[in-house]
């Protein structure tokens, strides 16, 4: 069975606002391994449309950007992206697939037919995936940031305190630090 990896940007706040975080080659590439170690992506409709919207171009080479960023951008565009949705069904981007009916079914059969892992990165979803007990680890990027404003993560609150397990903690030039956590038990 795959491990289902929640990974976002953060500052030290909480701020999970992508505009808030450092985009830098060495951030793009941070999350280019992540997604090279997982077989498929998983994303709520608010971060599959924000992708949408901007990364397929720079896979075309319609956007002038950094190496790491167009790396990332080109293995993005072949990597098997599920979207859960109640909106939309609809997700015309390659590669990309509608999740629908039970939400703790469907991501467990995700999983279950994902034996590389499914790497999460929407903040939302993940609230709700965690309530459901189907997350297994969680890589931050944390941002030397205090943003003050939202959103941030979990702001929905959680019934129960998760208790995590520090895998590894690794600093990057820019002051960020990737932080590596799984469950506890």
């Amino acid at each position: 069975m795959g491990h289902l990896t929640f990974s976002l940007n953060l500052t030290l706040d909480g701020c999970v606002d992508h505009h808030e975080g450092i985009a830098d080659e060495e951030t793009h590439a941070f999350f280019t391994g992540l997604m090279d170690q997982g077989g498929a992506m998983l994303w709520g409709r608010v971060t599959y449309e924000m992708m949408e919207s901007y990364w397929p171009a720079v896979a075309r080479g319609e956007v002038v950007v950094p190496p790491a960023m167009r790396a990332w951008a080109v293995r993005l565009e072949a990597k098997p992206k599920y979207v859960v949705s109640a909106t939309r069904s609809d997700v015309p981007w390659a590669h990309s697939h509608h999740l629908a009916g039970d939400l703790r079914d469907a991501v467990q059969r995700l999983k279950d037919a994902t034996p590389a892992g499914v790497l999460l990165g929407s903040g939302r979803l993940a609230a709700a995936l965690d309530r459901l007990d189907l997350i297994d680890d969680y890589r931050f990027l944390v941002h030397p940031r205090i943003a003050g404003h939202g959103p941030t993560l979990y702001q929905g609150g959680l019934a129960a305190t998760r208790r995590l397990q520090l895998v590894s903690a690794t600093p990057l030039r820019c002051g960020a630090v990737a932080m590596h956590y799984q469950r506890e038990g």
